[in-house]
């Protein structure tokens, strides 16, 4: 059963609208979507409507940024719906404090002679959660980079001179709330926690604890011999 449980639409930093990517699963034939914007549940009803008209499973969920042990994490949450709720309502902070960084960022690079504004920023996100990938598009757009990936190793990485931090969930809350919430939370591509095999042991340990209830094993930047599949696994036992 093929299925995809981490896209984005233009509600955050994708480029289709959220029925378009639904379009784009039943085009691969696959059996269930979700969509995971980040820190968003807007594109959800959209693409639910798209995902029953065309006969395939759709699975509401969110990507979280999030912060644990000195580091940023992504955590997706999966089964929550758009409406009051627990998470959903601590969403909405998070969303202010993505604007408030916006600008902090605008301003960082008006000093640094870039003249992006904030009306240019949001043309780009088209209206959606507009974060660093919008601003990226914007400096290959100028051309002073020539790629997203240049405009963060130069600009808004972190320790680069447009980066600002943001306000972010712990992890440990960001979990409660999604559980709170009827959710079930998984570990986004961990490859970003930790730097070694005894890091990552101990992360997973704290992971389960904190009651999160899945890692992504699958991601665009894991070297095929990263990935150990089930076939493999029960050839070593």
């Amino acid at each position: 059963m093929a299925v995809d449980l981490h896209t984005h639409s233009s509600y955050s930093d994708g480029t289709e609208t959220p029925a378009s990517v639904v379009a784009r699963a039943v085009h691969h034939r696959l059996s269930a979507v979700a969509l995971a914007d980040h820190d968003t549940l807007e594109g959800l009803d959209e693409a639910r409507a798209a995902a029953v008209a065309a006969g395939i499973r759709f699975i509401p969920a969110v990507e979280l940024s999030v912060s644990w042990n000195t580091k940023a994490m992504h955590l997706l949450g999966y089964w929550i719906e758009p409406g009051p709720g627990p998470l959903q309502d601590r969403l909405a902070e998070i969303q202010q404090g993505r604007e408030s960084r916006n600008l902090q960022i605008i301003e960082a690079l008006n000093n640094l002679g870039i003249d992006v504004t904030l009306e240019e920023i949001q043309e780009i996100s088209g209206g959606g959660v507009t974060g660093r990938p919008h601003f990226a598009a914007a400096l290959v757009r100028r051309e002073l980079v020539d790629s997203i990936s240049e405009a963060f190793d130069v600009y808004l990485a972190s320790g680069r001179p447009a980066y600002r931090p943001r306000k972010r969930l712990r992890a440990a809350e960001a979990a409660r709330l999604a559980t709170a919430s009827g959710g079930v939370t998984a570990v986004a591509h961990p490859h970003t926690v930790a730097d070694n095999a005894g890091e990552f042991e101990a992360a997973f340990a704290t992971f389960r604890d904190l009651g999160i209830g899945g890692v992504e094993c699958h991601y665009v930047e894991y070297p095929p011999d990263c990935l150990l599949y089930t076939s493999d696994a029960a050839d070593d036992n």
